[in-house]
């Protein structure tokens, strides 16, 4: 049986969003137990089916709007996400998933769970909507604004084994992030990065512009922190921005209204297509066990999502085929810093 733990007081509709969606998660895998980590009496208002969930009571939330993440984490011991993390770390759990403040779940996860032996520079890595591949990993999402070529490189293994496991990739393809697809093109750190990929045994393809986020030529999109967390915002703002204006031109005039009504089910498959909150989450890349983060926004049906990567990578061994590659892939010594 694959045990998660899941904190569910953390996001913006906990905790019935989280309830629900284990619920879900546990309706989908017949080989699954969650405990929810959190307010006993606030959790029971929505837990309709207990089978197969355990609940464990918190008295305390970290808020989704935490300043002092570091402080949070190590001041709050009975908060849900905290008892959710320890869990994992002491083996009563497998992984687990929170949709909680981001930087309290890094750093609670870097504190607790612990960085992977040997794994320099961790990574958040969600996958994303693709109309090539169907899904498509992205990282760094913010986790480190600048990165070293040699640990972004370590960084693309764990992707790797990632989209081989859980997406099924067969050898699966790279590109890097970057103002335009020639060689050559970007910042001097750009070039240093293409060309630690171009020497890695990778299945590196080049450059790719951020206007191909949708449609890549590849399965894995890597850049530092900086670059690929303002793309990828940008493309949640422009998503969302788009969703209302074509809203608002349907409503325009009797035939409008008549053709929207007529599409409906096409338009509410474009929405769920282009909605950035469908995300279901991104697995922290270098800890010593599977911990998601789920976006903050999503309902049951997103954070089901969000479980299921953490009961995937359990699945597929993703953490200890990851080990088995910085073995074989060791980056250079005194190049950690």
């Amino acid at each position: 049986m694959i045990k998660i733990a899941v904190d569910a007081m953390g996001g913006d509709f906990a905790p019935q969003a989280q309830v629900e969606g284990a619920m879900l998660a546990v309706k989908r895998n017949p080989d699954i137990e969650i405990t929810l980590f959190g307010k006993k009496e606030e959790i029971e208002k929505y837990l309709t089916n207990s089978e197969r969930i355990l609940i464990e009571d918190c008295r305390e939330v970290i808020p989704m709007g935490e300043t002092d993440p570091m402080h949070a984490i190590r001041s709050m011991k009975d908060s849900s996400m905290v008892r959710m993390l320890k869990a994992v770390t002491d083996g009563s759990c497998d992984a687990c998933c929170s949709s909680g403040p981001t930087q309290g779940l890094v750093v609670g996860a870097l504190l607790i769970v612990k960085r992977m032996p040997g794994f320099k520079r961790f990574a958040l890595a969600p996958v994303i909507p693709s109309m090539t591949t169907g899904q498509t990993i992205v990282l760094d999402c913010g986790a480190n604004l600048e990165v070293k070529p040699q640990h972004l490189v370590q960084q693309a293994y764990f992707a790797k084994i990632y989209a081989e496991e859980v997406l099924g990739r067969e050898n699966p393809k790279i590109g890097l992030l970057n103002i335009g697809v020639e060689e050559g093109k970007g910042r001097d750190i750009d070039k240093e990065y293409f060309k630690a990929l171009s020497e890695s045994n990778l299945n590196f393809i080049g450059n790719v512009e951020p206007s191909s986020i949708l449609e890549p030529p590849c399965d894995i999109l890597i850049g530092d922190g900086f670059t690929v967390d303002m793309v990828v915002k940008t493309m949640e703002g422009t998503a969302k921005s788009m969703g209302k204006m074509l809203k608002a031109n349907l409503k325009k005039g009797f035939f409008g209204k008549i053709g929207a009504l007529l599409s409906m089910k096409n338009l509410n498959r474009f929405k769920k297509q282009i909605n950035p909150d469908e995300v279901a989450g991104a697995m922290i890349y270098g800890i010593n066990r599977p911990v998601v983060k789920a976006h903050g926004s999503s309902n049951a049906y997103a954070f089901s999502f969000g479980i299921q990567i953490a009961v995937d990578s359990i699945r597929k061994q993703v953490i200890e085929k990851v080990r088995e590659a910085l073995e074989n892939n060791p980056i250079e010594e005194g190049t950690d810093e």
